[in-house]
């Protein structure tokens, strides 16, 4: 199951325990570190580099109805930078970005996450209770695994698609990829 196989390659994260940890003790509602945390992770060990491909940010997502001030989320940022600060946090609560996207109101992280723009950034963890990892993927993992860049369909702006694939030089870093679209379907 490609699930187990997930928290497998996570375990191998040097920092994962760290980070995780600190966001958890942050008790927010619903929340997991996502996107390229555990894209570029898993990507990198498909393409068996040695040194980890170097995070822009840390995606971490919430939802929290109740608060829907990004004061708040900068507060959680500069929390986490004290505590932290080798990264740049991206907090994002969830429950006000269909604002951003001129949606409807998302009822979920999972809600929200199915929106953005590729399937296999769509994937994020977090702890569970029980304190076992819990992946959130509301798209699935086939694509994360197969190496392959989608658009979700939920993201209707193909252009940005693929300026996002190009911008963010995916191909080049992970040249195993391969960019499937309704279009068009490539290897790098």
């Amino acid at each position: 199951m490609l699930e187990e196989k997930l928290i497998k390659i996570m375990w191998t994260h040097e920092h994962l325990m760290r980070d995780l940890s600190l966001v958890q003790e942050l008790q927010l509602s619903n929340w997991c570190i996502a996107a390229g945390y555990v894209r570029n992770y898993v990507w990198d060990y498909l393409h068996h580099k040695t040194k980890p491909t170097p995070l822009n940010d840390i995606d971490v997502l919430y939802f929290d109805p109740n608060d829907l001030s990004e004061k708040t989320e900068k507060s959680y940022e500069g929390i986490l930078k004290n505590q932290l600060n080798e990264y740049t946090w991206s907090f994002k609560n969830q429950a006000r970005m269909h604002i951003r996207n001129l949606d409807k109101p998302y009822i979920s992280i999972e809600d929200a996450m199915k929106r953005w723009p590729e399937t296999a950034t769509a994937v994020g963890i977090c702890f569970e209770k029980n304190g076992n990892l819990k992946v959130i993927a509301p798209h699935g993992l086939n694509d994360l695994f197969n190496l392959e860049v989608r658009r979700s369909p939920y993201f209707k702006d193909r252009e940005f698609f693929l300026q996002r694939i190009q911008s963010k030089n995916w191909l080049e870093l992970w040249p195993q990829l391969r960019i499937v679209d309704d279009e068009i379907d490539f290897e790098s």
